[in-house]
């Protein structure tokens, strides 16, 4: 790291530190509760139309993107899709809601509204060039204020079919919001779902559009399970409890917000508070574990950061584990789901193979750390 990025990093911290604990990441997490999301957030919302400039997108008919005007870029963004029949209108709540919690949302419309979730799956692809063109265009207002590495997809019944194919189709999308995802069950199968994007499914209980058994479960079985995924059923809702963030009493705002601060955003912080059940939740079920969190504000040493890399995953025999910036104080230690401790050593170079081959079938949790840092990997021995 140049001296001058290191130096303004840490001008950054004890600015942070002046102002208060609960603007940091590295302070204490453990003060972010689900009712510190609110419904609107903390952020005013602007929004943009096609005659205000914004690219005429081939793939979708009618958009809006909805940004905050006082919140501090680069900004995230995700582009949303409504199911068969819908106009834009139906899941266009979504938008100013995101925008005022600091997330660029797109809302769109389909060029036919029989159009199938393929279809759907190309409208959010092309939303998604739309969005990284604002970051270019001279008269956005969103000009260099996007971060065109952290973009999500999102949509509702056909739609959020049209997002997990979507994922599948571009993994270098960061996160999928699934609202009540509908695909033909009599044609969907674990390949077209094959993906390694982080997906939130949401469903109802009592939906006869898309019966959860035929569809939100299939979606959430199908999705590997090296990929973090989660499902929330809302006890006696229907096929439109997830339109729009009031669904389930708040909740499901709650829980979309808490999972793209985590995985589209990158905030640690959020991620605990997507683990426990909702009281609105006829059924709930996660495999994402969470890293630990340090809430030391002191002794910050920001050249001890690292990341690392993990290969191949899935394994059989040996896992590669390339670890950048380590140093005499770098451990590793595989952890089974049920938090038992499999094996643990020391890392001594950049790359270090480890043999699992004694590790039965199942999901394990590489877990990297220093005395001040921890990085958690699920990885997968067949």
């Amino acid at each position: 790291m140049h001296k001058q990025e290191l130096y303004l990093r840490r001008i950054h911290l004890f600015i942070c530190l002046l102002i208060s604990a609960n603007f940091c990441a590295a302070q204490d997490c453990n003060s972010l509760t689900l009712d510190d999301i609110t419904n609107p957030g903390m952020y005013e919302v602007a929004s943009l139309t096609e005659s205000d400039g914004i690219r005429n997108g081939p793939g979708y008919a009618d958009a809006t993107i909805y940004y905050p005007t006082n919140a501090t870029p680069p900004f995230a963004s995700i582009a949303i899709v409504p199911g068969f029949i819908s106009p834009q209108s139906s899941i266009q709540d979504w938008g100013p809601f995101l925008a005022s919690h600091g997330i660029v949302a797109m809302t769109i419309g389909t060029n036919n509204i029989f159009e199938n979730p393929e279809n759907r799956k190309d409208a959010l692809l092309d939303a998604l060039i739309t969005l990284a063109e604002e970051n270019t265009r001279t008269d956005s207002p969103l000009l260099d204020n996007m971060d065109t590495n952290k973009m999500a997809v999102g949509g509702w019944s056909m739609g959020g079919g049209g997002a997990q194919l979507a994922a599948a189709s571009d993994n270098n999308i960061k996160a999928v919001l699934a609202l009540c995802p509908w695909l033909d069950p009599n044609q969907v199968s674990p390949a077209d779902l094959n993906h390694p994007v982080p997906i939130l499914i949401f469903s109802g209980e009592n939906d006869g559009v898309a019966e959860p058994s035929s569809h939100a479960n299939i979606h959430y079985e199908y999705t590997p399970e090296t990929t973090n995924k989660l499902i929330y059923e809302i006890g006696n809702a229907g096929h439109n409890i997830a339109n729009d963030p009031t669904g389930g009493q708040d909740e499901v705002g709650k829980i979309a917000i808490s999972w793209l601060k985590y995985h589209l955003i990158g905030d640690s912080c959020y991620c605990p508070l997507f683990l426990d059940t909702p009281s609105t939740a006829s059924n709930y079920m996660t495999n994402v574990v969470c890293p630990e969190i340090s809430t030391a504000t002191t002794e910050i040493d920001f050249d001890n950061h690292f990341s690392y890399h993990l290969y191949p995953n899935p394994t059989s025999g040996n896992i590669n584990l390339k670890v950048e910036n380590i140093n005499h104080q770098t451990n590793y230690e595989i952890i089974s789901l049920a938090g038992a401790k499999m094996s643990s050593g020391v890392l001594f170079h950049e790359i270090t193979s480890i043999d699992v081959q004694n590790l039965q079938t199942g999901i394990y949790i590489m877990n990297v750390k220093t005395a001040l840092i921890s990085e958690r990997i699920k990885f997968m021995v067949k």
